[in-house]
């Protein structure tokens, strides 16, 4: 279980990673990061319909890294609520 919770969170940092690069990509009113590549704002990798290919991957992205971050705060606290290795002593257990 333990293995499925990790592969989910390299999941959820590539997820990150790539959100972030392409929102760095995006043209903003000073071209954004795509101008530091060499590239003329003309000019673009998906055509000419850059921004709103761009706007739509940036949108999915979005929603797939909420959905997983709800998911993986569920499940870490499903995790931390599970049997420690030392168990402490309850208070009835004291007295």
């Amino acid at each position: 279980m333990m293995v499925m919770f990790y592969i989910a969170l390299a999941f959820f940092m590539l997820i990150c990673m790539v959100t972030c690069l392409i929102v760095l990509v995006q043209e903003s009113k000073s071209m954004g990061l795509g101008a530091s590549f060499g590239g003329d704002p003309g000019e673009s990798l998906f055509g000419t319909s850059t921004a709103a290919v761009l706007k739509k991957i940036t949108a999915w992205l979005a929603v797939i890294f909420v959905l997983s971050c709800v998911l993986l705060s569920l499940w870490s606290g499903a995790l931390g609520r599970g049997k420690s290795i030392i168990e402490l002593p309850s208070i009835e257990q004291v007295r």
